[in-house]
């Protein structure tokens, strides 16, 4: 999806050109899901000729929501604090990263009017 977001419209030659320069898939490896994702209603085609091209029908901000939020649910139980414990533990944190997230979460008790404090 992120080859067709990037080039949208994009001919099935150019994603099939794109995806292998970083795998190593044949030419019918790559139309499957393209087949897939049509027949999802995720992405449509135009035939040109003997080519055809691809177009999202969905924003990618839309995607990485609803993914996020299935994934949340999923191994989470949809526990947003649990999740970022999770990813906070696995790895070490830069000043700057620390710095962001601080930002982000004042941003949020801002919005929400809560008296929400996180030491990270």
């Amino acid at each position: 999806m992120k080859v067709i977001w990037a080039g949208s419209p994009i001919l099935a030659r150019e994603v099939i050109a794109r995806l292998a320069v970083h795998q190593n898939w044949h030419a019918k490896t790559i139309r499957t899901p393209l087949a897939r994702l049509v027949k999802k209603r995720v992405i449509s085609f135009q035939k040109q000729g003997r080519a055809y091209l691809y177009r999202s029908l969905l924003q990618e901000a839309d995607c990485v929501r609803a993914q996020s939020q299935s994934f949340l649910d999923m191994v989470f139980d949809g526990a947003l604090v649990p999740m970022l414990a999770h990813f906070l533990q696995g790895r070490e944190i830069s000043d700057s990263e620390r710095q962001e997230l601080g930002l982000l979460l004042g941003t949020k008790k801002k919005a929400a009017g809560s008296r929400f404090e996180l030491s990270i």
